[in-house]
Parts: C-alpha cells; sequence; structure tokens
C-alpha cells in the first residue's frame, strides 16, 4: 500500500481496509444514490486508488451486495425482537412481510438500495440464491415451530423465495392509496399465506 494513500492513516491489514472501503461506500450510496455511486466515488472518499478498491470489489455490483449484506445481520437481529410474538407459519410469513416494508427502506445499510427509484439492483440480488439462504435464516430465527407446520429444509428456502418476491412486489408497485398494516395483513391472510402444511 502506498504510504501517501488512505488519507494518511493506513489500514493495519487487509481485513481493516475491506472494512474502511464499505464503510466509505456506504456513505457514498447514502450521499449520491445506488444507481449513481462508482467505485472512483469511494476511492476518492477513502483517499486511495481506483485500483486499491478494485482489489476488493471488483465490480459496483459487488461493492452495492457487501453494502446490503453489512446491515443484514443487525435487522435481523432486531427484527426477530420485534417479531418475538410470532408463532405461527402464517403469522410468520404475513408479518415478516409487513415488517420488511415498513422498516427496510429507513435501514442505514439495506436500505439505501431500496429506496424509491433505485430498486433494480435490489430485486436482482434479492432473488439469488445467497438472499433466499438469508431469507429462510431470517424466517428460522421466529419463534415458529417450522418442522410442526411441515416446513423442512427444501420447504423453507422456496417459502423465503416466495415472502421475499412478494415483499418486493409490494415494495415496487404499492397500492393507491397505500393500504394500513391491518389492511395489508387481512390482505395477506386471505390470498398469500398458507396454511400449515402438516394434514389434519
Amino acid at each position: 500500500m502506498r504510504t501517501r494513500g488512505w488519507q494518511g492513516d493506513l489500514p493495519r491489514n487487509s481485513e481493516e481496509a475491506r472494512s474502511r472501503i464499505l464503510d466509505a461506500a456506504i456513505r457514498c450510496v447514502d450521499r449520491y444514490g445506488a444507481q449513481k455511486t462508482t467505485l472512483a466515488d469511494v476511492a476518492n472518499e477513502i483517499g486511495v486508488t481506483r485500483q486499491t478498491v478494485y482489489r476488493y470489489f471488483p465490480t459496483v455490483n459487488d461493492m452495492l451486495a457487501a453494502v446490503a449484506a453489512a446491515g443484514a445481520q443487525d435487522f435481523l437481529d432486531r427484527m426477530a425482537v420485534d417479531l418475538a410474538h410470532v408463532t405461527t407459519a402464517q403469522d410468520a410469513i404475513t408479518e415478516t412481510i409487513i415488517y420488511c416494508l415498513r422498516v427496510l427502506p429507513d435501514e442505514p445499510a439495506i436500505g439505501l438500495l431500496v429506496r424509491a427509484g433505485e430498486t433494480e439492483f435490489f430485486t436482482k440480488e434479492a432473488t439469488t440464491a445467497g438472499a433466499i439462504a438469508l431469507g429462510a435464516s431470517m424466517l428460522r430465527r421466529l419463534s415458529v415451530d417450522w418442522e410442526a407446520e411441515g416446513y423442512d429444509e427444501t420447504a423453507m428456502q422456496g417459502l423465503a423465495e416466495m415472502v421475499m418476491r412478494i415483499w418486493l412486489s409490494f415494495l415496487q408497485y404499492p397500492t393507491h392509496p397505500p393500504r394500513t398494516d391491518d389492511e395489508l395483513r387481512e390482505f395477506l391472510r386471505a390470498w398469500v399465506c398458507p396454511r400449515a402444511r402438516t394434514s389434519s
């Protein structure tokens, strides 16, 4: 690393370098928006060359995916606390969708990518295998006995994909006038949420 880079404060190791680049990326996305942020913006923000940023994030999409992932763990921890009252599969599906619609747009990292006009990248990322696995992990954090309700690992992956696709559709195409949480809850329970998968 060049001694005059990093605004005169060299990172101690590669892990710290990546973390500082990611922090700079979050600030740039906040300032310019996800669609307009470039690797050059991030390099200028932290005082390094573009080649240094490329070393850790070869493309803008790699960097934006890391921005979203940076906020995922904290978000999932808080969601598990906020939805601790949820104990059935039907409620888990309903309340997860409503919670994400209400909370995600204001998240300091993930929310940067889902604000109005900046959903194209996130739409593509949210339906990847990694994002679906994250969604399944999110559902498993809730106090639901998924096995008793008939959801094995394959079913959890399918359920997570369905929840993410429905959430994205509401995010991109909201109703006018907007539904209240209770109105959306009634709609989801009537038309989206399956009954428990176990036979009666």
